[in-house]
Protein backbone atom coordinates (compact mmCIF):
# COMPACT_ATOMS: atom_id res chain seq x y z
CA UNK A 1 0.00 0.00 0.00
CA UNK A 2 1.39 3.39 -1.02
CA UNK A 3 -0.02 6.10 2.05
CA UNK A 4 -0.49 8.80 -0.50
CA UNK A 5 -2.43 7.00 -3.06
CA UNK A 6 -5.80 7.36 -3.06
CA UNK A 7 -7.04 4.23 -4.72
CA UNK A 8 -5.07 2.64 -1.79
CA UNK A 9 -6.62 4.37 0.87
CA UNK A 10 -10.06 3.34 -0.26
CA UNK A 11 -9.33 -0.12 -0.07
CA UNK A 12 -7.87 -0.11 2.97
CA UNK A 13 -10.67 1.73 4.30
CA UNK A 14 -9.61 5.04 5.18
CA UNK A 15 -11.60 6.73 2.23
CA UNK A 16 -15.50 6.11 1.90
CA UNK A 17 -16.51 4.81 -1.09
CA UNK A 18 -19.32 2.58 -2.94
CA UNK A 19 -17.94 -0.94 -2.35
CA UNK A 20 -19.66 -3.90 -5.12
CA UNK A 21 -17.43 -6.56 -4.48
CA UNK A 22 -14.27 -7.22 -2.65
CA UNK A 23 -11.80 -10.63 -2.33
CA UNK A 24 -8.08 -10.69 -1.55
CA UNK A 25 -6.72 -9.18 -4.96
CA UNK A 26 -9.21 -7.06 -6.43
CA UNK A 27 -11.52 -4.12 -4.53
CA UNK A 28 -14.31 -3.03 -7.03
CA UNK A 29 -16.43 0.55 -6.22
CA UNK A 30 -18.87 2.51 -8.29
CA UNK A 31 -17.08 5.79 -10.09
CA UNK A 32 -17.78 9.18 -8.59
CA UNK A 33 -18.07 10.77 -11.64
CA UNK A 34 -20.17 8.01 -13.65
CA UNK A 35 -19.69 8.21 -17.51
CA UNK A 36 -22.73 5.62 -18.22
CA UNK A 37 -25.31 4.30 -16.27
CA UNK A 38 -22.86 1.80 -14.64
CA UNK A 39 -19.50 2.78 -13.80
CA UNK A 40 -17.25 0.58 -11.87
CA UNK A 41 -13.28 0.88 -11.32
CA UNK A 42 -12.07 -2.42 -10.68
CA UNK A 43 -9.25 -1.75 -8.40
CA UNK A 44 -6.14 -4.03 -7.72
CA UNK A 45 -5.48 -4.23 -3.50
CA UNK A 46 -1.52 -4.21 -4.69
CA UNK A 47 -0.38 -1.19 -5.36
CA UNK A 48 1.10 -1.46 -9.45
CA UNK A 49 1.01 2.46 -10.42
CA UNK A 50 0.16 1.32 -14.04
CA UNK A 51 -0.40 -1.43 -16.00
CA UNK A 52 3.24 -0.50 -17.69
CA UNK A 53 4.42 -1.73 -14.07
CA UNK A 54 3.55 -5.19 -14.20
CA UNK A 55 6.07 -8.12 -13.77
CA UNK A 56 6.35 -11.66 -13.82
CA UNK A 57 5.11 -11.99 -10.19
CA UNK A 58 1.89 -9.98 -11.46
CA UNK A 59 1.15 -12.33 -13.99
CA UNK A 60 -2.10 -13.33 -12.60
CA UNK A 61 -3.94 -10.28 -11.43
CA UNK A 62 -5.10 -8.73 -14.67
CA UNK A 63 -6.90 -11.82 -15.29
CA UNK A 64 -8.22 -11.43 -12.20
CA UNK A 65 -9.58 -8.35 -12.79
CA UNK A 66 -11.21 -9.10 -16.15
CA UNK A 67 -12.72 -12.36 -14.68
CA UNK A 68 -14.09 -9.91 -11.71
CA UNK A 69 -15.47 -7.16 -13.90
CA UNK A 70 -17.50 -10.40 -16.02
CA UNK A 71 -18.96 -11.48 -12.86
CA UNK A 72 -19.92 -7.55 -11.68
CA UNK A 73 -21.59 -7.49 -15.07
CA UNK A 74 -23.78 -10.30 -14.31
CA UNK A 75 -24.67 -8.65 -11.03
CA UNK A 76 -25.19 -5.60 -12.59
CA UNK A 77 -27.14 -6.79 -15.12
CA UNK A 78 -25.03 -5.49 -18.19
CA UNK A 79 -23.43 -8.65 -19.14
CA UNK A 80 -25.99 -9.56 -21.71
CA UNK A 81 -26.25 -6.43 -23.54
CA UNK A 82 -22.39 -5.61 -23.11
CA UNK A 83 -20.05 -3.03 -21.69
CA UNK A 84 -16.96 -1.84 -21.78
CA UNK A 85 -13.66 -2.12 -19.89
CA UNK A 86 -11.13 0.37 -20.13
CA UNK A 87 -7.35 0.73 -19.02
CA UNK A 88 -5.92 4.20 -19.42
CA UNK A 89 -2.16 3.90 -19.00
CA UNK A 90 0.11 7.35 -18.48
CA UNK A 91 -0.92 10.58 -18.94
CA UNK A 92 -1.49 11.01 -22.58
CA UNK A 93 -3.66 7.37 -22.12
CA UNK A 94 -6.04 8.94 -19.99
CA UNK A 95 -4.33 7.94 -16.47
CA UNK A 96 -5.16 10.36 -13.48
CA UNK A 97 -4.83 8.38 -10.46
CA UNK A 98 -1.32 5.94 -10.48
CA UNK A 99 -2.94 2.79 -9.22
CA UNK A 100 -4.01 -0.30 -11.44
CA UNK A 101 -7.39 0.05 -12.08
CA UNK A 102 -10.24 -0.74 -15.08
CA UNK A 103 -12.92 1.07 -15.90
CA UNK A 104 -16.06 -0.95 -16.37
CA UNK A 105 -18.73 1.19 -18.24
CA UNK A 106 -22.05 -0.12 -18.98
CA UNK A 107 -25.94 0.66 -19.17
CA UNK A 108 -25.98 2.66 -22.93
CA UNK A 109 -24.57 1.89 -25.99
CA UNK A 110 -20.70 2.63 -26.31
CA UNK A 111 -19.39 5.04 -29.32
CA UNK A 112 -16.64 3.95 -31.57
CA UNK A 113 -13.94 5.02 -32.02
CA UNK A 114 -13.94 6.14 -28.28
CA UNK A 115 -12.05 9.60 -27.89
Amino acid sequence: MSSDCLFCRIVAGELPSSQVYADDSVFAIRDISPQAPTHILLLARKHVASPADLTKADHDLMGKIFAVGAEVAKREGIAEDGYRLVVNVGRNGGQTVDHLHVHMLGGRRMAWPPG
